[in-house]
């Protein structure tokens, strides 16, 4: 075989692992998104009945906000695992996919939770401003689910760096 040319298990592996950074990226940014709206449209119903609220209801939009970050951040470090030159098999292309599959998945259900409990909280601490602060711990717990997923991909990604024989 030729320096630097890729078998066929070579091309599978290197597929593999852009899937698992495009999939890491997309549903960490549909969890963004859906979070972002679920909890923007509570901060809408909330501030037309309150204005004050508008400032604390904005804490949840940007906590929703922050997930598409951490998939983005672990796509880059996938597709800088990538390597075409031959030395990238299947081993590192399934682990590259299980890493962004794992944060991805992590995103994404962290994002419809910080939704729905941003939305559902924002309104309800208009007409109790004591749910402020529960409300905003729940939003820590939901933050903790997506850091757990990062970890996890992150650690799965740098085992998938690696050169595996045979």
């Amino acid at each position: 075989r030729a320096p630097g040319s890729m078998s066929a298990s070579e091309h599978i592996g290197v597929c593999f692992g852009y899937l698992g950074a495009v999939s890491c990226l997309v549903m960490s940014c549909i969890g963004a998104a859906y979070g972002s709206a679920q909890a923007g449209l509570g901060l809408c119903r909330a501030g037309s009945r309150d204005p004050n609220m508008v400032i604390k209801g904005i804490i949840p939009v940007a906590m929703a906000g922050v997930r598409g970050i951490y998939g983005l951040v672990l796509s880059i470090i996938i597709m800088s695992g990538i390597r075409t030159d031959g030395t990238y098999g299947q081993y590192n292309g399934y682990m590259h996919l299980g890493a962004g599959l794992c944060c991805g998945a992590a995103q994404f259900a962290s994002g419809i939770a910080v939704g729905v409990v941003g939305e559902a909280g924002t309104q309800a601490t208009v007409f109790q401003s004591k749910l402020f602060a529960p409300l905003v711990l729940i939003l820590i717990f939901t933050e903790a689910l997506a850091l757990y997923g990062l970890i996890v991909g992150m650690i799965m990604a740098q085992s998938g760096q690696r050169r595996v024989d045979g």
